[in-house]
């Protein structure tokens, strides 16, 4: 959804300004086209209807320009003619009260006098010689040089209204507008197909391997559950009968050979110690709040071997889930292994209790400790995987420690 709710603000974005663009050129093609056809005009209307007098104001001249150009001037979109002499005078306009008043001519108009060539701009309605125009009234003028037969250049002004330069932009725009959101519109289908396609086969991924994950974890659940009978039921035995037999043997002897076998006993029975340990390392017993004390019991056993002294506290539990129960031994198993491993240790005790509402384990050791920014931020492996289980679980899992002040881990699991 996110993919296609960015592509459709993308779109968006194109059309807004596509359009902007479009109407600016749109425009500048009106206002071109007003300019040609205001050099038209002056060349083939205005100019040759220019009557001699006009600039010196004979009597005469004014009506004979109207009466010859006029009604070919006015019209067809032009609102307005004037004829203007370098001095700014207003030599004819259609509105006869602006004929004979002079007016200071811009920069731009004396340019076009001097240079030639066509202009074009907005019409500054309070302007002086545009006091008669409508207020409100947009209006665009356009002019250009034209020479009277005098040889004098004037200046051929026309208006436009500013509606009908914005109905020549839309008429030029619309149909590539149209154009483009056809093709915005075709371009948004085709990746709405795709990306329905592309979030459906991710999708698809997503559920199959989860379900491979599933198997691997079932498989691989399967077969240490495998080695752990196994291992149970023959070696473990075997050492058991063994240790048995030798302790019988070591009761019948004397003096050397009984200090011997005694000691082979003894080594057997550490051996299987060890190797329940591991047992319950590769595949934990059924957890329940009575299993649970000797499943922890059993996890402590390599500390003895190791020198270390081990206290296991568990309260009651009665009331929780087997879930729980599996990500509190999970976590105590990845704590004593550190503890064991890494934090040369003398004392580990591992609490296990509960209020009403939440499960408790704690794992505490006098050992090295660590900087407590690395024990937050979670870089050992083992540590950021047990937080990420636990938050799985709806738990938080957190870690104290600093140099020489030993580590505690505590998990608390909401019930």
């Amino acid at each position: 959804m996110w993919f296609l709710a960015v592509g459709l603000l993308a779109c968006a974005v194109i059309v807004g300004v596509s359009q902007h663009l479009g109407d600016r050129a749109a425009r500048a093609e009106a206002l071109q086209d007003a300019r040609s056809t205001t050099e038209l005009l002056a060349r083939s209307v205005a100019g040759p209807s220019v009557p001699r007098g006009l600039v010196d104001g004979v009597p005469g001249a004014v009506d004979r320009f109207d009466r010859t150009a006029l009604a070919r001037l006015v019209g067809a979109g032009v609102r307005r003619v004037k004829v203007w002499a370098a001095d700014g005078t207003v030599l004819y306009s259609d509105d006869v009260r602006l004929i004979g008043r002079r007016f200071e001519l811009g920069e731009d108009e004396q340019r076009i006098l001097a240079e030639g060539g066509t202009d074009a701009e907005v019409s500054d309605l309070s302007a002086p010689e545009n006091r008669f125009e409508a207020p409100g009234r947009g209006l665009i003028e356009v002019y250009t040089r034209l020479d009277s037969p005098e040889g004098e250049p004037l200046l051929f002004e026309t208006y436009y209204s500013s509606d009908l330069i914005a109905t020549r932009s839309d008429e030029v725009v619309a149909p590539f507008q149209r154009i483009n959101l056809l093709a915005l519109a075709l371009v948004v289908a085709v990746a709405t197909g795709l990306l329905y396609l592309l979030n459906r086969r991710i999708r698809l991924a997503g559920l199959e391997r989860e379900r491979l994950m599933d198997r691997a974890a079932a498989a691989s659940e399967a077969e240490r559950r495998r080695i752990a009978r196994d291992l149970h039921d023959g070696v473990v035995q075997d050492l058991a009968a063994t240790a048995f037999g030798l302790s019988t043997l070591a009761r019948r002897a004397e003096g050397t050979q009984r200090r011997e076998l005694l000691a082979s006993g003894a080594a057997l029975r550490r051996s299987m110690r060890d190797l329940r340990s591991l047992l319950v390392e590769i595949h934990p017993p059924g957890l329940t709040a009575t299993t649970l004390p000797s499943a922890l019991a059993d996890l402590v056993a390599p500390l003895a071997a190791a020198g270390i002294v081990a206290d296991v506290e568990v309260g009651d539990l009665d009331d929780v889930d087997e879930a729980t129960l599996g990500l509190v031994w999970r976590v105590a198993q990845e704590a004593v292994r550190n503890a064991l491993r890494h934090a040369r240790a003398s004392t580990v005790q591992v609490r296990v209790g509960g209020g009403a509402s939440t499960t408790l384990l704690e794992v505490v050791d006098d050992g090295a400790g660590f900087r407590a920014d690395v024990a937050q931020a979670g870089s050992h492996y083992g540590l950021r995987g047990l937080r990420s289980l636990a938050e799985d679980h709806g738990g938080r899992l957190t870690v104290e420690s600093s140099p020489g002040a030993g580590t505690t881990v505590r998990l608390e699991v909401r019930r």
